[in-house]
C-alpha cells in the first residue's frame, strides 16, 4: 500500500509517496512539489563487481515532454539524447550522492529520475534531488543520508528559498545547494545540516552574501531532511549487509617497506609527467615483488598502494607543511598569457598557469547564430556560448576522441556562467558570441583556466565587457582539528583532498562557484577563510591578466561581421521582407550581407564589408521610409487618370499628383506631360489624417532629391 509523507518546504507542501510506482526497484519515490512531479528509482545489484576500485554509480535525470503537455520535435517524435539541462542535473545529483556511499562498495547502482509533470513555480531539479535521497533512504542500499536540495535567490536584497522562475529573473544570485544530516549525538535527535555540494552564479556579489545564502539554504532544508528521517523509520528497509575486507596489515607493512621512501621522493618532483613516470615505476616494481602471479593479491596490493600514496601526500601537506611543487598554501602557480595568437579568429588567448594551458578562441556571429535550447519548461535563445574541450593529449594519454561528456559540459557551463555578468547587453553589442576553450595541457584547474582565457579572448575581440574575470580552484585537507586550505590546487592535491571549491569573479565580487565536499562538512569559519583566500588569489590572477590586456580593444576584428541595427515600425516589416521574401532576397543578392528581422521591428545587418553594410542599410531605409511633407522624391508614375496621376514615391507608398500640379502653365491632358512607368520629381504638399498624400510636380521642377 502506498504511503505518503509531506512537509512544508519554502511555504509550499512537498510530498513523497513510497510503494506507489516502480515496485520492483530497491527504492522508489514519487515526489510532488506543486504541479511538478518526479519519479526517482534506485536499484543496486546484490553483488559487487570484481576487480574494480571505484563505485559504479550511474545517475540519469530525464525530462519527458508530456510533463509540459508538449510533443517532441524532430522526425521520430520521441525523447532523444539528453539535453544540456538533463546532463547538468544528472551531474549535480551524482556529485552530491557519490561521496555518501560506503568506501569499497562496488555493486552496480543506478538512479533514474523521470520528470512526469512540471510547472513554472517549482524546480524539477530540487524535487529530483530530494526524491533521489528519499529513494535511497528507504531502500536496503547502504547510504549515509539523507540529503536535500534547495535553490536560493536574492531578490531586492532578500534571500528567497526556491523562488519561482519569474522571480529568479530579478535575482542577483542563483545557488543550488545540497545539505546532509549530521547527528550531534548518538540517538540523532539533534542534528546539523552540513553542506555537501554547491553550484551557482551571481552578479558580482560579496563573499559575505554567499556565506549568508549558504546558511539560509541549509536551514531551509531541515524540514525535508526530517521528513525523510520519518519515512526511513516507518517504512525503510533494513540495509543490506556489506562488509569491506579489512586491510591486510602484513601486506600493508610490506608495501610500506618497499615503496614508502621512493613514493615520498617521487612526490617532491614538481613536474607532473616526471612525477607520474616515477610513480608508475614504483608501482610496477612494488607489485612485481609482492604478487607476480596472483591477480587477486595484485589488485589488493594496488589498492593499498594507492591509499599509501594518498596518505603520504596528505601528511606532506598537513604535517610537513609542504606541497608537491614547493609552494606555500596561498601561492599561485606561475602565470603567463598571450592574446591575438590566432590571426583569423575574432579573438584569441593562450593562458598558462603552471602546467595547465588553455587555448581559447572567440567567434562573433549574428542573431541567426544563437543557440536554441528547447526544454520542457520553455525555450531559451542563447547568444553567448562557451564550449570546453579536454583532448586526451592534454594529460599525456592516447585514446579515441569522443563527443563531449558530462564533465566537459559541466566545466563549460561553469565557465560560461562566470563570464555572463560582465557581458554587454544585446542592445549595446548585438552579437552572438561563441568561446571555445581547448585544454592543451592539464594539471588541475583547467575549468578555471578556461574562465581566465575566456576573459582575455573577450577583450581581445573588442567585446565591451565590464571587467576582467578570473577563476581559482581551492582545496581543503582536514584531519581532526587540523585544517589546511590550499589555493590553486594541482590534480594530485584534488585527488588526495577533502574539498574542491572553484570560485570565479571580478575584483568586485563572485560571478560563479562550484563546491564538492568529500567529508561530513565544513563549518562557517572554514568556509569564510576559504572564500577570503580565494578572493586574494582571484585578485592576484586578475592583475596578471591585466598585464596582458587591461581593457577591451576599441574595435572588433577585420574578419568579424560588422553589425548595424536599425529599428523600423512593426507594420513595415512586410515591406522589408516583400512578397514571398522578394525584397530581402534582393538586398542579400546585391550586397552579400546577412539580415535578420525581429518581430519588434529590429533589423540586424551583418557584413565584413562596411560599404556593403551601408548599402544594405540604405535599401532597408528606402523600403521602410515614410513620406514627409515638403520633401522632394523621385517617383514612378503607376497610373494615369483624367484628373491626374498616381505616383509611387516610396515602396508601397503612392500619392496623387493632380493635373493642376503638373506644370506652372495650364495642362489640358495628363498624358501630354506624363506616361505610365515614367520617373518624375515630385514634392509632398500634404498628408491628411487618413494618410492620403497630395503631390506637386511644378514645385519640384528644377530640383534634386534631398
Amino acid at each position: 500500500m502506498a504511503k505518503c509523507f509531506s512537509a512544508d518546504f519554502a511555504g509550499r507542501p512537498i510530498s513523497l509517496k513510497a510503494d506507489y510506482m516502480a515496485g520492483q526497484a530497491d527504492g522508489s519515490i514519487l515526489a510532488t512539489y506543486g504541479d511538478t512531479v518526479v519519479l526517482v528509482t534506485a536499484v543496486s545489484m546484490k553483488t559487487g563487481r570484481e576487480g574494480i576500485d571505484f563505485f559504479p554509480l550511474t545517475v540519469d535525470y530525464q525530462e519527458m515532454t508530456f510533463a509540459a503537455g508538449k510533443i517532441p520535435g524532430g522526425f521520430f517524435k520521441r525523447e532523444g539524447r539528453p539535453n544540456e539541462r538533463e546532463i547538468l542535473t544528472s551531474r549535480i545529483i551524482d556529485r552530491s550522492l557519490r561521496p555518501l556511499f560506503p568506501k569499497g562498495y562496488t555493486s552496480e547502482t543506478q538512479l533514474v529520475a523521470t520528470v512526469l509533470s512540471v510547472d513554472s513555480e517549482n524546480d524539477s531539479d530540487v524535487t529530483a534531488m530530494t526524491a533521489a535521497s528519499a529513494a535511497l533512504a528507504i531502500s536496503d542500499i547502504p547510504f549515509k543520508g539523507p540529503v536535500a536540495g534547495v535553490r536560493i535567490g536574492r531578490i531586492e536584497g532578500q534571500l528567497v528559498c526556491n523562488p519561482p522562475s519569474a522571480l529568479m529573473e530579478q535575482s542577483d544570485l542563483n545557488i543550488f545547494m545540497v545539505g546532509r544530516k549530521v547527528p550531534r549525538d548518538t540517538d540523532g535527535a539533534e542534528f546539523d545540516v552540513n553542506l555537501v555540494m554547491l553550484e551557482g552564479d551571481a552578479s558580482e556579489v560579496s563573499e559575505d552574501v554567499v556565506v549568508d545564502s549558504i546558511n539560509f539554504g541549509l536551514e531551509s532544508i531541515r524540514p525535508v531532511i526530517e521528513l525523510q528521517d520519518a519515512m526511513r523509520q516507518q517504512i525503510g528497509k533494513q540495509k543490506r549487509t556489506f562488509e569491506v575486507k579489512a586491510a591486510d596489515e602484513n601486506l600493508l607493512a610490506r608495501i610500506s617497506e618497499l615503496a614508502e621512501r621512493d613514493l615520498r621522493d617521487a612526490y617532491t618532483t614538481p613536474r607532473k609527467q616526471e612525477r607520474n613516470a616515477k610513480l608508475d615505476q614504483i608501482r610496477e616494481k612494488t607489485l612485481k615483488k609482492i604478487s607476480p602471479d596472483d591477480p587477486a593479491l595484485s589488485a589488493e596490493a594496488a589498492n593499498l598502494l594507492e591509499e599509501l600514496e594518498r596518505q603520504i601526500l596528505r601528511n606532506m601537506i598537513l604535517q610537513e607543511k609542504r606541497r608537491i611543487d614547493g609552494r606555500s598554501n596561498t601561492e599561485i602557480r606561475p602565470i603567463s598569457s598571450e592574446v591575438s595568437i590566432l590571426p583569423r579568429a575574432h579573438g584569441s588567448a593562450l593562458f598558462n598557469r603552471g602546467e595547465t594551458q588553455a587555448l581559447v578562441a572567440l567567434t562573433l556571429g549574428t542573431s541567426s547564430d544563437e543557440q536554441r535550447l528547447d526544454y520542457i519548461n520553455g525555450e531559451e535563445m542563447r547568444s553567448f556560448m562557451l564550449h570546453y574541450n579536454f583532448p586526451p593529449f592534454s594529460v599525456g594519454e592516447a585514446r579515441p576522441l569522443r563527443s563531449p561528456g558530462r564533465r566537459e559540459i559541466g566545466h563549460g557551463n561553469l565557465a560560461r556562467k562566470a563570464l555572463v555578468p560582465v557581458l554587454p547587453s544585446q542592445e549595446t553589442f548585438p552579437y552572438t558570441i561563441r568561446i571555445v576553450s581547448q585544454i592543451l595541457s592539464s594539471n588541475g584547474s583547467s575549468s578555471m583556466a578556461s574562465v581566465c582565457g575566456g576573459s582575455l579572448s573577450l577583450m581581445d575581440a573588442g567585446v565591451p565587457v565590464k571587467d576582467s574575470v578570473a577563476g581559482i580552484a581551492m582545496g581543503l585537507l582536514k584531519a581532526d582539528d587540523q585544517v589546511v586550505i590550499l589555493s590553486d590546487i594541482l590534480g594530485d592535491e584534488d585527488h588526495a583532498g577533502d574539498m574542491d571549491f572553484k570560485v570565479c569573479g571580478t575584483k568586485n565580487g563572485i560571478t560563479a562557484m562550484q563546491m564538492d565536499i568529500k567529508i561530513d562538512g565544513i563549518n562557517e569559519d572554514i568556509l569564510r577563510k576559504a572564500l577570503q583566500q580565494a578572493k586574494d588569489g582571484r585578485i592576484f590572477i586578475i592583475e596578471r591578466l591585466r598585464e596582458t590586456i587591461s581593457e577591451p580593444r576599441k574595435d572588433i576584428s577585420i574578419y568579424a561581421p560588422r553589425i548595424t541595427t536599425i529599428k523600423v515600425k512593426p507594420d513595415k516589416i512586410r515591406d522589408v521582407i516583400g512578397t514571398g521574401g522578394k525584397n530581402i532576397r534582393q538586398i542579400i543578392s546585391e550586397t552579400g550581407v546577412n539580415i535578420d528581422v525581429e518581430d519588434d521591428g529590429t533589423v540586424t545587418i551583418a557584413s565584413i564589408d562596411a560599404d556593403a553594410a551601408l548599402k544594405a542599410v540604405a535599401m532597408v531605409r528606402w523600403l521602410t521610409e515614410e513620406a514627409e511633407i515638403g520633401k522632394i522624391y523621385k517617383g514612378v508614375v503607376k497610373k494615369i487618370v483624367d484628373f491626374g496621376a498616381f505616383v509611387e514615391i516610396l515602396p508601397g507608398t503612392e500619392g496623387l499628383l493632380h493635373i493642376s500640379q503638373l506644370a506652372k502653365e495650364r495642362v489640358n491632358k495628363v498624358t501630354d506631360i506624363l506616361s505610365e512607368g515614367e520617373e518624375v520629381m515630385v514634392k509632398v504638399l500634404e498628408i491628411d489624417k487618413q494618410g492620403k498624400i497630395r503631390l506637386s510636380r511644378k514645385e519640384a521642377l528644377g530640383t534634386h532629391v534631398q
